[in-house]
């Protein structure tokens, strides 16, 4: 969980580049088989749109933390807490895979749409990575990342779905302060999956970041943190 620190960029476009650059090199999600579908041929398909970007003119600055990607974000919403999968967890948006849908990446993006009200004129697909098996909701999903050439407002449009939607800056998930593991029951057994603290009380964890995680590492923007700090979701 953890790799060496980032390398200098002097632009977020230098960091559009390594995201490029991930979609052909691919990412090596956990395999261990409490992470496994029952039976991937029956899994629902599904679709996630993990969007980077530039969040202002000020770069966000953590202690411990690089210099770079410091003016990067990434969009993510809070799930209602009456949902039936993932109540009131922090995720990226998407959905299903519906049959109108020519892949992973249109679901995704119209699944943002909907979920954020975000404009996709404005969005750059770059590719998709492999599918992440997730057994409770028994998915299969696609994590399509994404750059923001132009962002714009986003909210969450329909409550029964998100209640927030937000930016988190890159550079305080990459905060070690900021970082540990979360302990859970699974379809499988227990799992122990990464986490990321947003403010004083939001709580990423789960499938979300279980891809963030494997994104950065990959990446190289990992600054390493202690495993051995637990956060009770």
């Amino acid at each position: 969980m953890s790799a060496p620190g980032p390398r200098p960029h002097d632009t977020a476009t230098d960091a559009r580049d390594d995201l490029v650059a991930l979609v052909g090199r691919g990412v090596p999600w956990p395999t261990d088989p409490a992470r496994l579908l029952r039976d991937p041929a029956r899994a629902r398909r599904a679709a996630v749109l993990v969007l980077f970007g530039v969040l202002d003119a000020l770069p966000a600055h953590a202690p411990g933390v690089p210099r770079v990607p410091a003016e990067l974000d990434v969009l993510l919403q809070r799930r209602a807490a009456t949902l039936g999968h993932h109540p009131g967890q922090v995720a990226f948006p998407g959905g299903g895979i519906d049959p109108q849908d020519a892949g992973p990446r249109e679901a995704a993006l119209r699944e943002a749409v909907e979920e954020t009200g975000l404009d996709p004129t404005g969005v750059e697909l770059l590719g998709t990575l492999a599918d992440v098996p997730l057994p409770v909701s028994d998915n299969l999903v696609t994590p399509v990342l994404a750059w923001w050439t132009q962002p714009s407002q986003v909210a969450a449009v329909d409550h029964d779905e998100a209640v927030d939607v937000f930016r988190t800056p890159v550079a305080e998930l990459l905060d070690p302060a900021n970082r540990g593991v979360v302990e859970h029951v699974g379809v499988r057994g227990r799992l122990r999956t990464p986490a990321f603290l947003v403010g004083d009380d939001v709580l990423v964890w789960g499938f979300t970041a279980l891809v963030l995680d494997g994104i950065f590492d990959a990446l190289g923007w990992t600054v390493p943190w202690e495993p051995t700090r637990r956060f009770e979701p």
